[in-house]
């Protein structure tokens, strides 16, 4: 149209890196948004090291990584110290010692601290906030100069609704723990982001949804897929060196 001045392309993009050939490893990667988030990056070109403490799942989400991409994994606990150990032993044998992303996941399901035991509650905290920290510690050694950390927290680190106050503490934790150690790392060019999700469908059973109750709320735009926090990770990770996505939270479109 006339007057109107042609844009090149350049000023229209920014540059998008590819996570092709990137060593990453995802904990919590056998199920939900853990394992959504490693299938994805697979079939981005990443080879991907998952853990998971269940056996079969690691097996299962291991065919649905290597149908897409390159994948291996380990079924580990966290939340043990030894098992910490192992997972990355195993993560530098699989990925030669070095890595690019970390996608720190692995959670568990806790409720309120009078509906549980002492030995309970301290297994709840250990896997949702103290291994979220020591996973970190242990990408960020073996990221050298550059990579990029994102944690997966909650949104109940900002609802802070009744019933749930222990995964609230965890998950507010680690809310902190990423501002903090995002300033820490960013002189050695290590990204640190945090993805917030709202109600997302799960592989365990929230007690007031069943399977179908999942499905229906989904259908309902009231709950989100693990798919749709695979995505919002993909974005964080694609971005410039020079920007930072640092936190997204993703919601259902629907209140319930």
């Amino acid at each position: 149209m006339s007057g109107q001045i042609a844009l090149d392309l350049d000023d229209a993009h920014t540059e998008q890196p590819s996570l092709d050939g990137k060593r990453v490893v995802v904990t919590g990667g056998t199920t939900g948004i853990g394992r959504a988030i490693a299938v994805l990056l697979a079939s981005e070109g990443a080879s991907v090291f998952i853990c998971g403490r269940d056996e079969q799942h690691l097996a299962d989400a291991l065919d649905r990584i290597n149908n897409v991409g390159k994948g291996d994994g380990v079924a580990v606990d966290l939340a043990r110290p030894e098992d910490m150990r192992r997972f990355w032993s195993a993560a530098d044998a699989a990925l030669g010692g070095a890595i690019d992303v970390a996608i720190i996941n692995a959670a568990v399901p806790a409720q309120t601290p009078m509906d549980v035991n002492e030995g309970e509650l301290r297994y709840q905290l250990e896997t949702d906030l103290v291994a979220y920290v020591v996973a970190s510690r242990e990408a960020a050694r073996r990221m050298g100069n550059g990579g990029d950390i994102v944690l997966i927290g909650s949104m109940s680190a900002v609802s802070r609704g009744k019933g749930s106050s222990v995964y609230v503490a965890a998950k507010s934790g680690v809310q902190g723990f990423a501002a903090a150690f995002r300033e820490e790392m960013a002189p050695k060019d290590i990204k640190v982001g945090l993805i917030e999700p709202g109600l997302t469908g799960a592989d365990f059973q929230y007690p007031e949804y069943s399977d179908e109750d999942q499905r229906n709320a989904i259908n309902a735009q009231k709950m989100l897929r693990a798919e749709d926090i695979a995505v919002a990770t993909h974005f964080m990770l694609t971005q410039p060196r020079r920007t930072a996505v640092s936190l997204i939270q993703v919601e259902p479109r629907v209140e319930s």
